[in-house]
């Protein structure tokens, strides 16, 4: 297989959101109240890169098996993928994914944090709650078989628990993750500021699901546009670009006890960035609404790449307003 379709089959453009998902995740734990690291060291810097790497070997996973379940489908939707081509053979591609799956989150057990990351034996036997990075890769591996797989229930059929999954992988477990390298999992602000990226997702992913209504419909993948139409389905994701935002306010002034917010960031940066991406929410929404069948024309409608980017804005906004507090 030649090196260029490999990285085709990767999907390699797609694999920087979740990268950044997991460093911003990582930057709030190190800018949180609940950093466990008295300073950055090498130790901590390796950790991270590895994390990362394995991050994106689990995303670049997720994209070859979903492909390979997709097959039929793609090629109709996207008959010029490696797979419809004919360059890769879907046993080779399973493969591939198989040993991506394995190096993605073999290694995760390593990233334990502090008191547990002095060295290879302490990290090794670390108490099971200090291996969280590895149960919360090991989920969101599970989560995309749940999505693609029909052994699995193959939740891509079912509308809005196909939004669920994705959600669940690349909203919530994505920033518990990057927090998991740095900082403890079990208290709620991880989980906070997960929750926000969920909510938002469970309604713009299906932005990518407009241009595929042919294929899907044709092999019974009952996306939101399928069952119900591009208009309605454009009115239902709507509220889910605005309403996330107003979430990180309630958590600056909500205490959860006399001293503490729920988002211990910098509030002055979280309230602004409130403000942009909700500014922002409503005009997507106006480019959604204005002409919900334009939706259905156009693989990169404004809508879809407007929701990257936005997507993007915030891990960055969430990031910069926690280690802009830790440098103060």
């Amino acid at each position: 297989m030649k090196i260029k379709t490999f990285f085709e089959l990767l999907r390699t453009f797609t694999l920087f959101p979740p990268l950044l998902g997991i460093l911003s995740g990582s930057a709030c734990a190190y800018g949180s109240a609940h950093n466990l690291h008295s300073k950055f060291t090498l130790s901590l810097f390796f950790t991270l890169l590895l994390g990362s790497f394995c991050a994106s070997l689990l995303n670049g996973a997720s994209n070859i098996i979903n492909q390979v379940y997709d097959f039929d489908i793609d090629k109709v939707n996207k008959p010029n993928r490696p797979l419809p081509r004919g360059e890769v053979s879907l046993k080779k591609a399973k493969n591939i994914a198989y040993l991506l799956y394995f190096f993605s989150i073999i290694p995760v057990w390593w990233i334990t944090p502090p008191p547990y990351d002095e060295n290879f034996m302490k990290r090794t036997f670390a108490p099971l709650e200090y291996h969280s990075t590895f149960f919360v890769f090991l989920a969101g591996m599970i989560l995309t078989f749940i999505y693609s797989a029909p052994a699995f229930g193959r939740t891509k059929r079912s509308g809005f628990f196909a939004n669920l999954t994705i959600a669940l992988a690349r909203g919530e477990l994505l920033k518990v993750a990057g927090w998991s390298m740095v900082a403890n999992i079990f208290i709620i602000e991880p989980w906070y500021i997960g929750f926000i990226f969920f909510l938002f997702l469970l309604g713009a992913t299906s932005t990518k699901d407009f241009s595929d209504i042919a294929g899907d419909k044709k092999f019974g993948c009952i996306t939101l546009p399928v069952k119900y139409g591009a208009k309605k389905s454009a009115q239902m994701i709507s509220p889910f670009f605005v309403i996330p935002w107003l979430l990180i306010p309630l958590g600056v002034f909500i205490k959860l006890n006399d001293k503490e917010a729920i988002l211990t960031g910098n509030p002055y940066l979280l309230v602004s960035l409130s403000i942009i991406l909700t500014i922002w929410g409503i005009y997507t929404v106006g480019l959604i609404l204005k002409d919900p069948n334009s939706l259905t024309e156009t693989e990169n409608h404004p809508s879809w790449k407007h929701m990257y980017l936005m997507m993007m804005f915030a891990q960055i906004g969430f990031a910069l307003a926690y280690l802009l507090k830790q440098n103060s």
